[in-house]
């Protein structure tokens, strides 16, 4: 077993165990929401496509997401892994983000298997992951094409949480956490995203709140199915 962590979508590594971390806000909201009773996750890359999909399964759905961490006019909901804490809407919540989303459907593409991490589900993750005795690769969503030093957090500490050989990506990664005094110190750090997000980068500080693993599926359409 090897793991390996990709900073950015160029570094996208090809493992049988993919593991997408957008912790603030994606994969933080999709592992609340599933915990909190929606039943899947529609994953969509473009605002169109979720608008469609909420046109199709009507009172079934409700549709969230965000671009450069602002509400998308029209949708239900944002990303906010706080509005989902009070329980489902829906039986399906359709979500569309900046970063999060897509690197879910890229890892859907190159990994037989796709978990999404965040601190929030920090130690039922890594159980997952470390469970599937194959090789894991750690996919952070970064921002914009970029390193986002919030989620090579997040990664470092699922690495520090499996056994096997580490690249030296995911032996920085691992180092680059344990450098940070405690989680909410670490995600603060990131210089990105508006301002106004204090309450869920604090919400996304906060480990092992949940012991929802969320996983790939299938495919609805364009949109990439997180279940249980």
């Amino acid at each position: 077993m090897s793991v390996h962590v990709a900073f950015t979508a160029a570094d996208a590594a090809v493992a049988r165990v993919g593991v997408v971390v957008d912790v603030i806000r994606a994969s933080s909201s999709i592992a609340q929401a599933l915990a909190a009773g929606y039943e899947r996750v529609l994953c969509c890359g473009e605002i169109d496509e979720a608008n469609a999909l909420r046109a199709e399964l009507g009172d079934e759905a409700v549709v969230g997401g965000e671009r450069n961490g602002v509400v998308v006019p029209g949708f239900d909901v944002g990303a906010s892994p706080r509005e989902f804490a009070a329980g489902r809407r829906a039986p399906t919540l359709i979500l569309s983000t900046t970063n999060g989303t897509a690197a879910i459907l890229a890892a859907a593409a190159r990994c037989e298997t796709v978990l999404v991490g965040s601190l929030l589900n920090l130690s039922a993750l890594v159980a997952a992951a470390g469970a599937a005795g194959a090789d894991v690769a750690v996919s952070c969503a970064g921002f914009k094409g970029g390193f986002a030093l919030d989620d090579a957090y997040c990664a470092g500490r699922i690495v520090a949480g499996l056994p096997g050989a580490r690249s030296d990506a995911a032996r920085a990664a691992e180092l680059l956490a344990a450098s940070f005094p405690g989680e909410l110190e670490a995600l603060q750090a990131r210089t990105y995203g508006p301002p106004g997000l204090e309450a869920d980068i604090a919400y996304c500080a906060q480990v092992d709140l949940l012991d929802t693993v969320p996983r790939y599926v299938g495919t609805a359409g364009p949109a990439a199915v997180i279940g249980r």
